[in-house]
């Protein structure tokens, strides 16, 4: 009973998660490719199908694969990303925030910045 229930809770994690990479592909400030390969992680571990098929996909395979290899991520979806993070800290400049919320404007971009260099400290394929 414990088995099935695991490889069904892998099989939502990554059907979940490759549902909102989808949804990122579209909306400016979701990032698509974390979703896809914590989408690939939990279908390796409850379903192997899903898992070849994102492997094996025109558009995410290699990446996926030199993540699980070298940790590599493309001078392109580093620009990808650096500008996302640039836009989206910029757009919070101006929102409206309550008072309580203010905290945000500072510390959202200095989160930003931390992941920023974090991820052009990656090796590139």
């Amino acid at each position: 009973m414990v088995q099935p229930l695991k490889i069904l809770l892998w099989r939502c994690l990554a059907v979940a998660s490759l549902l909102l990479g989808f949804i990122g592909a579209f909306v400016p400030v979701m990032p698509t490719v974390p979703f896809v390969l914590l989408s690939a992680w939990a279908a390796s571990r409850g379903w192997p199908r899903l898992e070849a098929w994102l492997l094996t996909h025109p558009v995410f395979g290699k990446s996926i694969c030199e993540w699980r290899t070298r940790g590599a991520i493309s001078r392109r979806a580093k620009y990808c990303a650096g500008s996302g993070m640039l836009g989206s800290a910029i757009l919070l400049q101006f929102l409206p925030l309550p008072a309580w919320g203010l905290w945000a404007r500072w510390a959202v971009p200095l989160i930003l910045v931390c992941v920023f260099v974090w991820l052009w400290r990656r090796p590139e394929h």
